[in-house]
Formats: C-alpha cells, sequence, structure tokens
C-alpha cells in the first residue's frame, strides 16, 4: 500500500477509533448521568423511544464522536504524508497518533468527571452555569463535564497528534543516514 491509501485508511481508522471511543464513553458517562440522556441526548440525537437506554447511549456517543477522529488526525496524517519518508514509519506514526488522542481524550474524560463531581459537591458553579431542564443537576454537572472535557483534550490531541509524526520523520532520517554511512 503506498502512502496516499495510508493516509485514507489512517483517516478511516481514526474516525472508527473516535466512533468506539464515543460509544464506550457514553456507557461511563450515562452510568454517572443517566437523566442528561434520558432528558436531553436522547431527544437531541433523536434517539427511538423504545432503544434501550445503552444501546441508546453508545449510538450517541458514536454520532457525537466519528467525526472527532479525521478532523484531529488529518493535520498530522497531511504531515506525515509528505514528511515521513517511508510508508511503513508513516502507518505505525499515524496508529500512534490515534492511540495518543485516545489516551489523551480517555484522560480528559476522568478530568471532566472529577471537575462534574467536584462542580456538584460544591455547587461554586452553580451561579455560572445555566441548567436545563429536564436533566437533574447533578448528572448534568456529572456526565456534562464529563463530555466537554473530553472534546477539550481530543481538539489538544491536534497537536499531540504531530509528535508521532515527527518521531517517524527522525526515525527514518536516522535510519537513511545509518544506511548511507554502512554503504560507505
Amino acid at each position: 500500500m503506498g502512502k496516499f491509501p495510508t493516509f485514507f485508511f489512517l483517516l478511516g481508522l481514526a474516525a472508527l477509533a473516535a466512533a468506539l471511543f464515543g460509544a464506550l464513553h457514553n456507557q461511563l458517562s450515562y452510568s454517572v448521568g443517566p437523566t442528561y440522556f434520558t432528558a436531553f441526548k436522547f431527544e437531541q440525537f433523536g434517539m427511538p423511544e423504545d432503544m434501550p437506554n445503552r444501546l441508546a447511549a453508545a449510538w450517541v456517543g458514536v454520532q457525537a464522536s466519528w467525526w472527532m477522529g479525521p478532523l484531529v488526525g488529518a493535520p498530522a496524517f497531511l504531515y506525515g504524508l509528505f514528511a515521513v519518508p517511508q510508508n511503513r514509519t508513516y502507518l505505525a506514526a499515524g496508529l500512534g497518533a490515534i492511540f495518543l488522542v485516545i489516551l489523551l481524550a480517555t484522560f480528559g474524560a476522568l478530568g471532566g468527571l472529577l471537575g462534574g463531581l467536584a462542580a456538584d459537591s460544591t455547587g461554586l458553579l452553580d451561579e455560572y452555569l445555566t441548567f436545563r431542564e429536564g436533566p437533574t443537576r447533578s448528572d448534568f454537572l456529572r456526565a456534562g463535564f464529563m463530555h466537554d472535557a473530553t472534546y477539550l483534550a481530543g481538539a489538544l490531541g491536534l497537536l499531540a497528534a504531530f509528535f508521532p509524526m515527527r518521531r517517524g520523520r527522525t526515525i527514518d532520517r536516522l535510519r537513511s543516514q545509518q544506511e548511507v554511512a554502512n554503504a560507505t
């Protein structure tokens, strides 16, 4: 497979990874904030009323996050397409970038959950927040903070995804220099 097909493969894989992450993420956020989904997200995403709540939460996660993978990955994948000489290294760097962004999003989700729990227990932010009608205050804070922090961490992943690509570029350049040195 050449580098251009690898670029599109990485975009598709990033979309799939983001969709799976969203489905799993929403299982946790549904556990800590069920009315955030039943009184807000299910309606927002047009979930059928007869769909089981856990399945609906997962499907909302897929719909809400699949596009983040290609959006976050595309700049780094495009950079790597031209900067990383070897296709094998480019693929490995792309997989590393996807993993790194998922890892950041996971930490963002957990940080958001902690922030939501703190905001819920202290009430410090209540005067600055507008609570939606429907979800309970606690569910809105826990699941809402978790979702927002995950998107922020995913956005930071846009920058972090360049690191594996730059490392791949360095590896290929060093490998090339070593081959030249061994040939002489």
